[in-house]
């Protein structure tokens, strides 16, 4: 037992309704609800990557509208062009000027359907708007309103008519989640929701979180306690990833930052007011994924990131 020295009663409450809300259409994927709250607290983007028909797209739906916020979805295609997304100047003959007609990424919540779709030059438009928030066109800048929060997802599998996603992208997530498949007695309950349900229409959920909430409890994320050997432990983990001989890519101090940032605000979601090496140990693997390059030689081999990233953690001395 503990007791936390910052009241953070209010968000559990607010994240225990999300979750509920969210499960009365999604049937397990914990593990995925409670990453994309931690990723929204810490005002992260997130890849999901998956199989067809996992409800990826169903759970970044369903995120979206339990936050009383502008949601946009963009269908990711090989002819997709950037002004598609960031917008494009239209000239105005009543005004004899140019106006700036803005793209769909100019939302609170944007989803992005099978991101690996577009080619570099679409997704190459993201760089910006994914990092600083704000999109640059013709000179002028164009801040996106708070919260801003991408949620794209891929298919792993099929590879024909998609395009690999730059490492300079890839950086930009805070999370990579895999999400697999349902177990035995999930996917029994899915065929009995959809049995059960008139007209097979899903119910309709009401926001629990708004902008004005969602800023007050970031800033409670920012009090999380984190003792100076946590921070030792982080960066102990990243540099270890810049010198494992079976990688040719390792992390950057971003890695490190979303780490902390990541603990911080899953433990703030378990309804603590510190970090533990679990929390660390429980989101590093999402944080890294994504952001390493195994040699040649040892994909060749079929090595898992995932198995080097296991090595990483046990091999790193955890503070006491």
């Amino acid at each position: 037992m503990f007791e936390n020295r910052l009241d953070l009663s209010e968000l559990h409450q607010a994240l225990n309704r999300v979750k509920e809300d969210i499960g009365q259409t999604l049937v397990g994927q914990h593990t995925m609800v409670d990453l994309l709250l931690t990723a929204l607290l810490a005002n992260g983007h997130v890849l999901i990557e998956g199989l067809p028909g996992v409800a990826k797209t169903l759970t970044a739906k369903l995120l979206s509208s339990v936050i009383a916020a502008k949601f946009s979805r963009i269908q990711f295609t090989p002819d997709l062009m950037p002004s598609d997304v960031l917008g494009t100047s239209v000239f105005n003959p009543q005004t004899t000027q140019f106006e700036f007609r803005q793209g769909a990424i100019f939302a609170n919540m944007v989803l992005i359907d099978e991101i690996n779709r577009a080619p570099a030059k679409t997704q190459s438009a993201l760089f910006e708007v994914m990092e600083e928030r704000q999109i640059t066109m013709d000179g002028k800048t164009y801040p996106m309103d708070t919260p801003f929060m991408v949620l794209a997802t891929q298919n792993p599998i099929e590879q024909e008519g998609t395009y690999r996603l730059p490492e300079a992208q890839l950086d930009r997530f805070l999370f990579k989640i895999t999400v697999g498949y349902p177990s035995f007695s999930e996917e029994i309950e899915i065929l009995n929701r959809l049995h059960q349900r008139p007209q097979n229409s899903p119910p309709a959920l009401s926001p629990v979180l708004d902008p004005t909430s969602l800023t007050r409890y970031r800033q409670y994320i920012q009090q999380i306690h984190v003792q100076e050997d946590f921070l030792r432990y982080i960066a102990q983990i990243v540099h270890q990833t810049r010198h494992h001989p079976a990688l040719y890519l390792g992390a950057s101090p971003r890695a490190s930052l979303a780490i902390l940032a990541g603990a911080k605000a899953y433990a703030a979601v378990q309804g603590r007011d510190f970090i533990t090496p679990d929390d660390v140990k429980f989101i590093s693997p999402h944080v890294l994924v994504h952001r390493l390059v195994l040699t040649p030689e040892k994909e060749m081999e079929g090595l898992a990131l995932q198995q080097v990233i296991n090595q990483i953690l046990q091999s790193v001395e955890v503070p006491r």
